[in-house]
Protein backbone atom coordinates (compact mmCIF):
# COMPACT_ATOMS: atom_id res chain seq x y z
CA UNK A 1 0.00 0.00 0.00
CA UNK A 2 1.34 3.44 -0.94
CA UNK A 3 1.63 5.89 1.95
CA UNK A 4 0.19 9.26 1.00
CA UNK A 5 2.25 12.35 1.83
CA UNK A 6 0.36 14.82 4.01
CA UNK A 7 1.77 18.27 3.29
CA UNK A 8 -0.50 19.95 5.82
CA UNK A 9 1.64 18.51 8.62
CA UNK A 10 4.68 20.52 7.52
CA UNK A 11 3.14 23.76 8.83
CA UNK A 12 1.27 22.20 11.76
CA UNK A 13 3.00 23.26 15.03
CA UNK A 14 1.64 20.27 16.91
CA UNK A 15 2.71 17.78 14.24
CA UNK A 16 6.20 19.33 14.02
CA UNK A 17 6.82 18.32 17.63
CA UNK A 18 7.29 14.75 16.35
CA UNK A 19 10.56 15.75 14.67
CA UNK A 20 11.54 18.55 17.03
CA UNK A 21 14.57 16.75 18.48
CA UNK A 22 16.06 16.00 15.06
CA UNK A 23 15.39 19.51 13.80
CA UNK A 24 17.11 20.97 16.85
CA UNK A 25 20.17 18.79 16.30
CA UNK A 26 20.36 19.87 12.67
CA UNK A 27 19.90 23.52 13.63
CA UNK A 28 22.72 23.33 16.19
CA UNK A 29 25.29 21.97 13.71
CA UNK A 30 26.84 25.41 13.29
CA UNK A 31 27.14 25.87 17.04
CA UNK A 32 28.92 22.51 17.40
CA UNK A 33 31.40 23.40 14.65
CA UNK A 34 32.05 26.76 16.33
CA UNK A 35 32.57 25.24 19.81
CA UNK A 36 34.91 22.49 18.60
CA UNK A 37 36.83 24.88 16.34
CA UNK A 38 37.37 27.43 19.11
CA UNK A 39 38.42 24.75 21.61
CA UNK A 40 41.05 23.45 19.17
CA UNK A 41 42.87 26.78 18.73
CA UNK A 42 45.60 26.04 21.34
CA UNK A 43 46.23 22.61 19.80
CA UNK A 44 46.38 24.08 16.30
CA UNK A 45 49.04 26.51 17.48
CA UNK A 46 51.30 23.57 18.31
CA UNK A 47 50.55 21.88 14.99
CA UNK A 48 53.40 23.80 13.38
CA UNK A 49 55.78 21.40 15.13
CA UNK A 50 54.64 18.60 12.83
CA UNK A 51 56.85 17.99 9.82
CA UNK A 52 55.59 17.74 6.26
CA UNK A 53 54.87 14.03 5.75
CA UNK A 54 55.79 11.69 2.92
CA UNK A 55 52.15 10.49 2.80
CA UNK A 56 48.86 10.94 4.65
CA UNK A 57 46.48 8.20 5.83
CA UNK A 58 43.02 9.07 7.21
CA UNK A 59 40.92 6.74 9.37
CA UNK A 60 37.49 6.94 10.96
CA UNK A 61 34.20 8.71 10.34
CA UNK A 62 34.21 10.97 7.26
CA UNK A 63 37.75 9.99 6.22
CA UNK A 64 36.46 9.97 2.64
CA UNK A 65 35.27 13.55 3.01
CA UNK A 66 38.80 14.51 4.02
CA UNK A 67 40.06 12.68 0.93
CA UNK A 68 37.58 14.52 -1.28
CA UNK A 69 38.87 17.83 0.07
CA UNK A 70 42.58 17.00 -0.10
CA UNK A 71 43.01 14.92 -3.25
CA UNK A 72 42.87 17.80 -5.78
CA UNK A 73 45.53 19.87 -3.98
CA UNK A 74 47.48 17.66 -1.56
CA UNK A 75 51.19 17.69 -2.55
CA UNK A 76 51.78 14.21 -1.08
CA UNK A 77 49.95 10.89 -1.55
CA UNK A 78 46.71 10.61 0.43
CA UNK A 79 44.71 7.48 1.34
CA UNK A 80 41.36 7.13 3.14
CA UNK A 81 41.80 3.75 4.85
CA UNK A 82 38.72 1.60 5.53
CA UNK A 83 40.36 -1.67 6.58
CA UNK A 84 41.67 -2.88 9.93
CA UNK A 85 45.25 -2.06 10.90
CA UNK A 86 47.53 0.06 8.75
CA UNK A 87 49.02 -0.50 5.30
CA UNK A 88 52.59 -1.73 5.30
CA UNK A 89 54.09 1.48 3.93
CA UNK A 90 53.15 3.69 6.91
CA UNK A 91 56.23 4.68 8.90
CA UNK A 92 58.01 7.54 10.69
CA UNK A 93 57.85 9.80 7.62
CA UNK A 94 54.05 9.59 7.34
CA UNK A 95 51.03 11.23 8.97
CA UNK A 96 48.06 9.25 10.29
CA UNK A 97 44.84 11.25 10.76
CA UNK A 98 42.27 9.65 13.09
CA UNK A 99 38.68 10.97 13.22
CA UNK A 100 36.98 9.53 16.29
CA UNK A 101 34.48 12.08 17.58
CA UNK A 102 31.89 9.31 18.03
CA UNK A 103 34.01 7.14 20.32
CA UNK A 104 36.95 4.76 20.40
CA UNK A 105 36.19 2.03 17.92
CA UNK A 106 38.30 -1.11 18.60
CA UNK A 107 39.61 -1.03 15.03
CA UNK A 108 40.76 2.57 15.47
CA UNK A 109 42.44 1.72 18.77
CA UNK A 110 44.41 -1.02 17.04
CA UNK A 111 45.40 1.30 14.20
CA UNK A 112 46.56 3.99 16.62
CA UNK A 113 48.64 1.47 18.58
CA UNK A 114 50.30 0.41 15.33
CA UNK A 115 50.91 4.03 14.25
CA UNK A 116 52.61 4.79 17.58
CA UNK A 117 54.70 1.62 17.33
CA UNK A 118 55.88 2.58 13.85
CA UNK A 119 56.72 6.14 14.92
CA UNK A 120 54.30 7.89 12.56
CA UNK A 121 53.07 11.41 13.18
CA UNK A 122 49.45 11.35 14.38
CA UNK A 123 46.58 13.83 14.41
CA UNK A 124 43.64 12.67 16.55
CA UNK A 125 40.26 14.40 16.61
CA UNK A 126 38.48 12.86 19.60
CA UNK A 127 37.21 13.49 23.09
CA UNK A 128 40.25 14.37 25.24
CA UNK A 129 39.33 11.76 27.87
CA UNK A 130 38.80 8.91 25.39
CA UNK A 131 40.99 5.77 25.51
CA UNK A 132 42.08 6.51 21.95
CA UNK A 133 43.71 9.81 22.95
CA UNK A 134 45.50 8.07 25.81
CA UNK A 135 46.80 5.33 23.51
CA UNK A 136 47.90 7.86 20.88
CA UNK A 137 50.10 9.78 23.30
CA UNK A 138 53.56 10.39 21.87
CA UNK A 139 55.88 13.29 21.04
CA UNK A 140 54.59 13.19 17.44
CA UNK A 141 50.86 13.28 18.31
CA UNK A 142 48.58 16.29 17.98
CA UNK A 143 45.24 15.98 19.78
CA UNK A 144 42.28 18.06 18.56
CA UNK A 145 39.72 17.91 21.38
CA UNK A 146 36.10 17.35 20.34
CA UNK A 147 33.43 18.00 22.93
CA UNK A 148 30.60 16.76 20.67
CA UNK A 149 29.96 13.49 18.86
CA UNK A 150 29.51 15.30 15.54
CA UNK A 151 31.81 13.93 12.80
CA UNK A 152 31.40 17.14 10.79
CA UNK A 153 32.87 19.31 13.54
CA UNK A 154 35.84 16.95 13.83
CA UNK A 155 36.41 17.05 10.06
CA UNK A 156 36.30 20.84 9.93
CA UNK A 157 38.91 21.38 12.65
CA UNK A 158 41.12 18.63 11.19
CA UNK A 159 41.02 20.23 7.75
CA UNK A 160 42.03 23.55 9.31
CA UNK A 161 45.18 21.92 10.68
CA UNK A 162 45.92 20.13 7.40
CA UNK A 163 45.66 23.45 5.55
CA UNK A 164 48.11 25.04 7.99
CA UNK A 165 50.50 22.15 7.26
CA UNK A 166 50.27 22.95 3.54
CA UNK A 167 48.37 19.76 2.74
CA UNK A 168 44.87 21.01 1.93
CA UNK A 169 42.70 23.95 0.87
CA UNK A 170 41.77 26.86 3.09
CA UNK A 171 39.09 26.03 5.67
CA UNK A 172 37.71 28.30 8.38
CA UNK A 173 35.42 26.77 10.99
CA UNK A 174 33.71 30.14 11.58
CA UNK A 175 32.72 30.30 7.90
CA UNK A 176 31.44 26.72 7.88
CA UNK A 177 29.44 27.38 11.05
CA UNK A 178 27.90 30.49 9.48
CA UNK A 179 26.78 28.44 6.47
CA UNK A 180 25.17 25.82 8.71
CA UNK A 181 23.41 28.58 10.64
CA UNK A 182 22.13 30.08 7.37
CA UNK A 183 20.58 26.76 6.35
CA UNK A 184 19.01 26.35 9.79
CA UNK A 185 17.36 29.75 9.40
CA UNK A 186 16.14 29.12 5.84
CA UNK A 187 14.83 25.63 6.67
CA UNK A 188 13.36 26.45 10.08
CA UNK A 189 10.07 24.75 10.98
CA UNK A 190 8.72 28.24 11.67
CA UNK A 191 9.00 29.11 7.96
CA UNK A 192 5.97 28.01 6.00
CA UNK A 193 6.07 25.79 2.94
CA UNK A 194 6.09 28.67 0.47
CA UNK A 195 9.31 30.11 1.94
CA UNK A 196 11.13 26.96 3.05
CA UNK A 197 13.36 25.15 0.49
CA UNK A 198 13.59 21.99 2.63
CA UNK A 199 9.82 21.69 2.94
CA UNK A 200 9.48 22.32 -0.81
CA UNK A 201 11.89 19.47 -1.58
CA UNK A 202 10.11 17.17 0.87
CA UNK A 203 6.82 17.92 -0.89
CA UNK A 204 8.36 17.16 -4.30
CA UNK A 205 9.63 13.81 -3.01
CA UNK A 206 6.54 12.91 -1.00
CA UNK A 207 5.09 10.63 -3.66
CA UNK A 208 8.22 9.90 -5.67
CA UNK A 209 11.41 7.89 -5.83
CA UNK A 210 14.48 10.18 -5.70
CA UNK A 211 17.46 9.86 -8.01
CA UNK A 212 20.21 12.08 -6.61
CA UNK A 213 23.17 13.37 -8.65
CA UNK A 214 26.07 15.70 -7.92
CA UNK A 215 28.64 16.62 -10.56
CA UNK A 216 31.78 17.60 -8.64
CA UNK A 217 33.60 15.31 -6.22
CA UNK A 218 32.12 17.08 -3.19
CA UNK A 219 28.65 17.41 -4.72
CA UNK A 220 28.69 13.67 -5.45
CA UNK A 221 29.65 12.99 -1.83
CA UNK A 222 26.88 15.32 -0.66
CA UNK A 223 24.41 13.47 -2.91
CA UNK A 224 25.27 10.18 -1.19
CA UNK A 225 24.76 11.70 2.25
CA UNK A 226 21.43 13.19 1.16
CA UNK A 227 20.27 9.87 -0.33
CA UNK A 228 21.14 8.11 2.95
CA UNK A 229 18.99 10.60 4.86
CA UNK A 230 16.10 10.22 2.41
CA UNK A 231 16.20 6.41 2.62
CA UNK A 232 16.21 6.50 6.41
CA UNK A 233 13.35 9.01 6.51
CA UNK A 234 11.06 7.41 3.97
CA UNK A 235 11.90 3.71 4.01
CA UNK A 236 11.99 3.90 0.20
CA UNK A 237 14.87 3.45 -2.23
CA UNK A 238 16.86 6.61 -2.93
CA UNK A 239 19.67 6.20 -5.44
CA UNK A 240 22.74 8.43 -5.53
CA UNK A 241 25.09 7.66 -8.40
CA UNK A 242 27.11 9.16 -11.21
CA UNK A 243 25.55 10.12 -14.54
CA UNK A 244 26.56 6.90 -16.28
CA UNK A 245 24.60 4.85 -13.73
CA UNK A 246 21.61 7.20 -13.54
CA UNK A 247 21.01 7.65 -17.28
CA UNK A 248 19.63 4.11 -17.91
CA UNK A 249 17.50 4.39 -14.76
CA UNK A 250 16.03 7.67 -16.01
CA UNK A 251 15.36 6.19 -19.42
CA UNK A 252 13.41 3.37 -17.76
CA UNK A 253 11.34 5.71 -15.58
CA UNK A 254 7.67 5.88 -16.44
CA UNK A 255 6.38 9.44 -16.81
CA UNK A 256 4.26 10.73 -13.95
CA UNK A 257 0.56 10.08 -14.59
CA UNK A 258 -1.29 13.43 -14.44
CA UNK A 259 -4.57 11.53 -13.90
CA UNK A 260 -3.27 9.45 -10.98
CA UNK A 261 -5.56 9.66 -7.96
CA UNK A 262 -3.36 10.66 -4.99
CA UNK A 263 -5.91 9.02 -2.65
CA UNK A 264 -5.72 5.69 -4.46
CA UNK A 265 -4.11 3.33 -1.93
CA UNK A 266 -3.53 0.40 -4.24
CA UNK A 267 -0.22 2.03 -5.06
CA UNK A 268 1.45 1.46 -8.36
CA UNK A 269 4.96 2.46 -9.25
CA UNK A 270 6.13 5.74 -7.77
CA UNK A 271 7.36 8.28 -10.35
CA UNK A 272 11.02 9.23 -10.32
CA UNK A 273 12.31 12.67 -9.39
CA UNK A 274 15.82 13.75 -10.36
CA UNK A 275 17.48 15.76 -7.58
CA UNK A 276 20.43 17.76 -8.94
CA UNK A 277 22.90 18.69 -6.20
CA UNK A 278 24.67 21.80 -7.48
CA UNK A 279 27.65 23.22 -5.58
CA UNK A 280 28.37 25.85 -8.21
CA UNK A 281 31.18 23.90 -9.86
CA UNK A 282 32.18 25.15 -13.30
CA UNK A 283 33.78 21.87 -14.32
CA UNK A 284 33.05 21.31 -18.01
CA UNK A 285 32.68 17.53 -17.68
CA UNK A 286 30.16 17.90 -14.84
CA UNK A 287 28.17 20.47 -16.80
CA UNK A 288 28.03 18.14 -19.79
CA UNK A 289 26.79 15.27 -17.63
CA UNK A 290 24.18 17.51 -16.08
CA UNK A 291 22.95 18.50 -19.53
CA UNK A 292 22.59 14.84 -20.54
CA UNK A 293 20.64 14.00 -17.38
CA UNK A 294 18.33 17.00 -17.77
CA UNK A 295 17.65 16.17 -21.41
CA UNK A 296 16.69 12.57 -20.62
CA UNK A 297 14.57 13.70 -17.67
CA UNK A 298 12.70 16.15 -19.88
CA UNK A 299 12.17 13.52 -22.58
CA UNK A 300 10.82 11.03 -20.03
CA UNK A 301 8.64 13.54 -18.24
CA UNK A 302 10.65 13.19 -15.02
CA UNK A 303 10.46 16.11 -12.63
CA UNK A 304 13.78 17.81 -11.78
CA UNK A 305 14.49 19.45 -8.40
CA UNK A 306 17.65 21.50 -7.91
CA UNK A 307 19.45 21.72 -4.59
CA UNK A 308 21.87 24.62 -4.89
CA UNK A 309 23.97 26.91 -2.69
CA UNK A 310 23.74 30.63 -2.03
CA UNK A 311 26.58 32.79 -3.38
CA UNK A 312 28.86 29.92 -4.50
CA UNK A 313 31.63 32.31 -5.56
CA UNK A 314 31.86 33.76 -2.04
CA UNK A 315 32.33 30.48 -0.19
CA UNK A 316 34.80 27.65 0.14
CA UNK A 317 34.32 24.08 -1.00
CA UNK A 318 33.57 22.74 2.47
CA UNK A 319 31.12 25.60 3.14
CA UNK A 320 29.16 24.63 0.05
CA UNK A 321 29.26 20.93 0.92
CA UNK A 322 27.87 21.59 4.40
CA UNK A 323 25.13 23.83 3.02
CA UNK A 324 23.98 21.16 0.55
CA UNK A 325 24.06 18.29 3.04
CA UNK A 326 22.23 20.27 5.69
CA UNK A 327 19.51 21.31 3.23
CA UNK A 328 19.06 17.68 2.22
CA UNK A 329 18.89 16.49 5.83
CA UNK A 330 16.28 19.10 6.75
CA UNK A 331 14.25 17.98 3.73
CA UNK A 332 14.52 14.36 4.90
CA UNK A 333 13.11 15.31 8.31
CA UNK A 334 10.10 16.99 6.72
CA UNK A 335 9.67 14.08 4.33
CA UNK A 336 9.46 11.68 7.28
CA UNK A 337 6.88 13.86 8.99
CA UNK A 338 4.71 14.08 5.89
CA UNK A 339 4.82 10.30 5.38
CA UNK A 340 4.61 9.06 8.95
CA UNK A 341 2.56 11.80 10.57
CA UNK A 342 2.44 12.57 14.25
CA UNK A 343 3.48 9.12 15.44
Amino acid sequence: MTVRFDESLLDDPQALLAIDERLRRLASAGARVRVVGDAARPARASGSELERPRGVLALGAEARLVRAMLEPVCPVPFVAWQLDGLPGWVGPLDLVVVLASQGSDPALLGAVDEAVRRGAQIIVAASPDSPLVERAGSRSTLVLPTSHDDPLAAVVVTLEVLHELGLGPSVAHERVADRADLVAEQCSPHRDLAQNPAKELALALGDAQPLVWGGSVLAARASRRIAEALREASGRPALAADAAALLPVLEACAPADPFRDPFDEDGGELPCVLVVVDDGSQDEWARRQRGELMAVAQRQGVRVCELSVDSPQESGELDRYVELVQRGRFAACYLELGLKGRA
